[in-house]
């Protein structure tokens, strides 16, 4: 039986060969097109390499998305760092609370 999420992956994979394509062809165009006199080619020869290496980007989070792993930094804190965050907010919690009495007493007088 397939995995869960296989066809999503596959569709994943599919759009950056896509892109890649389109991206690796419209720069060997427009470098053609720059080396031929048109100036304003050489625009795009850089833009082009800039789009492909953002699919990479995209395609490297929606795969890790798809396959249910963690990313960011919170998702891989120590039992230390968890601890200090939650100290840190309960230290704001009390702040505010203690604002919020404040805010009331003078507003009560």
């Amino acid at each position: 039986m397939a995995e869960p999420g296989t066809g999503r992956l596959w569709r994943i994979h599919a759009g950056l060969v896509i892109a890649s394509v389109l991206c690796v062809t419209a720069f060997a165009l427009e470098l053609w097109r720059a080396l031929g006199g048109n100036a304003l080619s050489w625009a795009y020869v850089f833009e082009w390499p800039l789009l492909l290496a953002y699919a990479v980007y995209m395609w490297q989070r929606l795969v890790r998305e798809a396959r249910g792993e963690p990313h960011g930094r919170l998702a891989t804190s120590t039992p230390e760092e968890t601890a200090a965050l939650e100290a840190w907010n309960e230290h704001l919690a009390a702040l505010h609370a203690a604002d919020a009495a404040k805010r009331f007493e003078r507003g009560a007088r």
